[in-house]
């Protein structure tokens, strides 16, 4: 992951934010590559999901919504983490992602450890038992032991738990309950009457206009509503780089449909497909996806069933996405608050109900961190060692770049110049003329540009050009007409 992060900062994908003043934890700037990914990830989704169908409309809502939103739908009594505080260092852990447990030699007992899962939480667990045995002087086999999350601790024993900075017992608070949204404030005055919240998640936005959407659309059940934006979590720990930050964004869908537990099996199963083919059509490697199916104890209290689509990070396997089963539990809670009647009647069955919902919520950044971890990869050319992103042109940031073969030559600069305005007007393409053709092929490689057009002494002459493929850095002679035909065919199909 230090690689990965380095190499996103050098080459413009992604920076920390505020930098220059030694950063803000949890949040992340985008540098104009960076940018670009995110836009065509953004939009691949849009297409595939909204545009390809026909049963799928948008919409974008407000990241301020009514406080009495946030109550209808459970987030303000019960959206919280558990809390940690070490109370030496000021170190703030997320209590179900600490593990600790007593250690025993012949039954009785040594101490206890207590681990983070920021490394291998065995492997650390192993190392601090070694030290415990060390302390106590004591040359025994330890015996077996199970670590368990600090939620699990009972309150007599944080007395006996060390902090996992410091080692030394006691030095843990006892665990609190967090709500993770961030306040605001509405309107001049600050007061209770003028809270609100930055909105945890986008799905709220779209059961409150569940009611707009029917009454000003032809839409009938079943439909979904798709929607793309900024969610803010005040996330206790924020790590992995762009995985768990506190301002990042999301693509989601609600799909409604009749309220019959007949239906939500098959529905979810095609979903489950339906998202899982897309990461792949996108570029994630098939090899490092994976699925978590929730057990029934684990699922949300309004959850009928859930499924996360896994992938294989630098740091482990995590969710990508989840598509979950909700029930009718938001529309409900809606309309139950505002006292608004917002069912939906279906003409062909005569009734009126609230439907069912399937959730797919899958997260931007870490979709954009999944594709670059597949896209990236080390291996030589011609005996030089390189670095490339195999990115999908699609997604690429920078489709085509254009070089005349020297810059002190105002002939092919000349014309490599109209070939590049010609071509930028269609595709994002980059016209670069600085260092050797071998060092100009060796940067859009890194940044994953899939063509490169070189403009030679032959193309003054024969009016044809270089096409230099990335992937297999194979080249070709076509003429102008030939290479729009081509980009036409790779990057419009």
């Amino acid at each position: 992951m230090k690689d990965l992060v380095a190499f996103c900062k050098s080459k413009g994908f992604i920076f920390l934010s505020s930098d220059i003043y030694g950063g803000l934890n949890g949040f992340f700037d985008y540098g104009p590559l960076g940018t670009e990914l995110k836009r065509n990830i953004k939009n691949a989704w849009w297409k595939s999901m909204v545009h390809d169908r026909e049963d799928i409309i948008g919409l974008d809502s407000s990241i301020i919504l009514h406080p009495r939103v946030w109550e209808a739908s459970g987030h303000v009594s019960g959206f919280t983490d558990p809390m940690v505080d070490c109370k030496v260092t000021k170190a703030r852990y997320r209590a179900d992602k600490v593990f600790f447990s007593p250690i025993n030699v012949q039954g009785k007992l040594l101490g206890y450890i207590c681990v983070t899962d920021e490394e291998d939480p065995q492997v650390s667990a192993q190392k601090k038992v070694q030290a415990l045995l060390k302390a106590n002087h004591c040359k025994d086999t330890p015996d077996a032991f199970e670590l368990k999350p600090l939620t699990q601790a009972k309150p007599e024993e944080f007395a006996l738990i060390p902090s996992p900075a410091t080692d030394h017992a006691g030095d843990l608070t006892p665990t609190r309950q967090f709500n993770l949204m961030f306040k605001t404030n509405v309107g001049a005055v600050e007061s209770e009457a003028s809270t609100a919240f930055l909105r945890p998640e986008t799905a709220q936005g779209i059961f409150i206009n569940f009611k707009n959407v029917l009454d000003t659309t032809r839409i009938k059940v079943p439909f979904g509503i798709a929607q793309i934006g900024k969610a803010f979590r005040n996330e206790i720990t924020p790590r992995n780089f762009t995985f768990r930050s506190r301002e990042f964004e999301q693509m989601e869908i609600e799909y409604f449909f009749p309220a019959e537990e007949a239906l939500w099996p098959e529905l979810h199963k095609q979903w489950i497909e339906t998202r899982y083919q897309w990461h792949q059509s996108i570029g994630v490697k098939p090899e490092w996806l994976s699925f978590d199916v929730h057990q029934k104890e684990d699922l949300a209290h309004y959850a009928k069933a859930c499924t996360d689509i896994m992938f294989q990070y630098p740091f482990g396997v995590q969710e990508l996405e989840g598509i979950a089963v909700r029930g009718n539990f938001d529309l409900t809670q809606h309309q139950t608050f505002s006292g608004k009647p917002i069912g939906y009647f279906d003409e062909e069955r005569k009734t009126k109900y609230l439907p069912y919902v399937i959730e797919p919520s899958v997260g931007v950044d870490r979709t954009l961190l999944a594709v670059l971890v597949s896209a990236y990869d080390e291996d030589e050319v011609n005996g030089d060692k390189r670095i490339v992103l195999h990115f999908k042109p699609q997604l690429a940031p920078i489709k085509i770049a254009v070089f005349p073969l020297v810059k002190n030559n105002p002939e092919l600069v000349e014309q490599a110049r109209t070939l590049f305005k010609k071509l930028h007007t269609r595709w994002y393409t980059l016209y670069e003329e600085a260092g050797s053709i071998g060092k100009r092929y060796r940067r859009m490689d890194e940044i994953g540009t899939p063509w490169c057009i070189t403009v030679d002494f032959d193309s003054l002459e024969q009016h044809t050009y270089t096409l230099r493929d990335r992937d297999t850095t194979r080249q070709t002679r076509l003429s102008e007409s030939e290479l729009i035909q081509f980009f036409e065919q790779h990057l419009e199909a």
